[in-house]
């Protein structure tokens, strides 16, 4: 992975980090709370969680950007993708695409993985 793409990676996770804590207690407890198959005392501490989890993987790719750093985002992005498929299905058809810009981020992520090959 080059420098413009790891950093734009690192600005991803400490982006939505911050997104999520100006969100906090509106937009950001709304969709975790949106399906209703989240009990209201865990949305404040799982919102919290996917804050500490976005932090940690940007500060990852700044400190030790790596095979481990990347495989490590690859199974959090697909494990966001999961979770927010459960509790917002219609994310996905969101003219936004919040959930279809997962694709182009795992394919960087699966390049510094060592999981692709490039070929030339």
């Amino acid at each position: 992975m080059n420098p413009l793409e790891r950093w734009s990676l690192v600005a991803l996770w400490w982006g939505t980090a911050l997104v999520s804590v100006l969100g906090w207690g509106g937009i950001s407890h709304a969709l975790v709370s949106e399906a209703g198959l989240v009990p209201a005392v865990w949305l404040s501490p799982l919102v919290a969680a996917g804050i500490a989890l976005d932090v940690a993987m940007g500060a990852w790719l700044v400190w030790r950007p790596g095979v481990a750093a990347c495989r490590a985002g690859i199974v959090v992005v697909l494990g966001f993708t999961a979770l927010a498929t459960l509790l917002v299905p219609g994310a996905w058809l969101h003219p936004f695409g919040p959930l279809l810009k997962n694709l182009p981020i795992l394919a960087l992520m699966a390049r510094g993985s060592g999981w692709t090959k490039e070929r030339r």
